[in-house]
C-alpha cells in the first residue's frame, strides 16, 4: 500500500493511472480541508489500485517529534475477513 500511495500519478511508464495525488497535496499548508483531500486521496487510491482489502478507516497525522507526516489505514482483508491495521510514513 505504500507504494501506491507514494507513487505519484503519471509517474509508471506503462501504468499511468498507477499512484495516488499525494505528491500534490503533501506539501501545501496544513488545514484540515486538506486533510480530508489528503484522507480522501490514500482512500481512492487504495481501493483503485488493492482490491484484496476494505478499508475501514484512515487518519492522517503529523509527528510532535519529528515533524513526519503518517497515515494509519486499518481495514479488513478480503480474502480472509482478518483486520489490519498498519502505519505508513509519507516524509
Amino acid at each position: 500500500m505504500r507504494d501506491i500511495l507514494v507513487t505519484p500519478i503519471g509517474s509508471r511508464v506503462m501504468r499511468r493511472e498507477y499512484g495516488s495525488l499525494l505528491s500534490a497535496l503533501i506539501d501545501q499548508p496544513q488545514t484540515r480541508a486538506l486533510r480530508l483531500q489528503i484522507m480522501a486521496a490514500c482512500y481512492s487510491a487504495i481501493q483503485k489500485w488493492e482490491p484484496r482489502v476494505s478499508l475501514t478507516a484512515i487518519n492522517f497525522e503529523r509527528s510532535e517529534t519529528d515533524g513526519g507526516l503518517y497515515v494509519d489505514i486499518t481495514g479488513t482483508r478480503s480474502t480472509s475477513s482478518q483486520p489490519f491495521s498498519l502505519t505508513i510514513p509519507l516524509s
